[in-house]
């Protein structure tokens, strides 16, 4: 018997997925996808297998959001285990190293400061960076040894929330290009011990968090249609953490073009690095704002 193939839809939204432990930021694209049959989908911000948590899913016009999302500000919740090493920093890789030192909350305390600001951090081995045009994680699964340089990531804040002889529970919020797998690492390396990322969930992603999420199963309940289409956020919650200009029926058909339009008003910015504009509640574009006039980069279709 042939199986029909159901009709791709130029649906547009998010689905702010709370991707479950073990599945690949991939592997729930696809699943969201075909599961509101949408023609065109893709992820703000990759998430390790291992790791649970906010994965942005933007669905047809979305897509074009997804620069803003990643950008964003990003809160993690982590544990770390205290005593071992591994060549991935988290419970997926093999021992390396061990130590019997363990972390009491008082040095833990003193020492997170220093991760505070922006700071150098090592990316692990095991990462999406590329060498030589290669993956840094292809070459270490290969064998070979990775030396990744370090690079300056910006840490908010590093808190506390749950404090064990064997391991510790902290939340941070940091942003763009911040691994909390290398984070871990060299706090425990700080504390003069070793310890690896045991568990990760990401608890926030620009403007969204787990207050959005939806989960696989939620999905899968809802009847296929208009209530599963419910769960998806709005195009423009993407865009929640930017300065939202509205415009006429003029300057918006202008925008819809591609072109620039002088923004009126005693309110009008006069510069502005980011920003999106709208008309009638629906999004036209992103763009900048330069000497009062506003200048698209990417126009919306909806």
């Amino acid at each position: 018997m042939t199986q029909v193939r159901s009709k791709k839809r130029a649906i547009s939204g998010w689905i702010v997925l709370d991707k479950p432990y073990d599945m690949t930021s991939t592997q729930a694209v696809g699943k969201v996808r075909w599961l509101l049959s949408a023609a065109k989908a893709g992820h703000a911000g990759t998430l390790d297998p291992l790791a649970t948590g906010i994965l942005p899913i933007a669905l047809g016009e979305a897509t074009k959001a997804v620069p803003q999302i990643q950008d964003g500000t990003k809160v993690y919740r982590f544990t770390i285990g205290w005593g071992r090493a591994t060549t991935t920093d988290d419970a997926e890789g093999e021992v390396i190293a061990t130590s019997d030192k363990r972390a009491d909350q008082g040095a833990l305390e003193a020492v997170l400061p220093r991760f505070i600001g922006t700071i150098l951090q090592r990316p692990p081995a095991f990462s999406a960076i590329k060498v030589d045009g290669e993956r840094a994680y292809d070459l270490a699964r290969a064998g070979e040894t990775v030396e990744l340089a370090a690079r300056p990531v910006d840490i908010d804040t590093i808190s506390i929330v749950e404090h064990g002889g064997e391991a510790s529970t902290l939340e941070v919020t940091c942003g763009k290009g911040t691994y909390v797998r290398s984070l871990a690492r060299d706090i425990a390396e700080a504390l003069g011990t070793v310890g690896h990322v045991t568990k990760l969930h990401r608890a926030a992603v620009g403007p969204f968090t787990d207050a959005d999420a939806v989960t696989i199963d939620m999905l899968e309940a809802a009847e296929a249609g208009p209530a599963r289409d419910a769960l998806m956020a709005p195009v423009a919650r993407g865009l929640a953490d930017l300065k939202e200009i509205r415009l006429d029926a003029g300057q918006a058909g202008a925008v819809s073009h591609g072109n620039s339009v002088l923004l009126t008003g005693a309110a009008a910015p006069a510069q502005l690095d980011e920003c999106w504009v709208s008309f009638k509640g629906q999004v036209l574009a992103t763009g900048s704002v330069e000497y009062g006039q506003f200048k698209p980069r990417r126009v919306f279709n909806l």
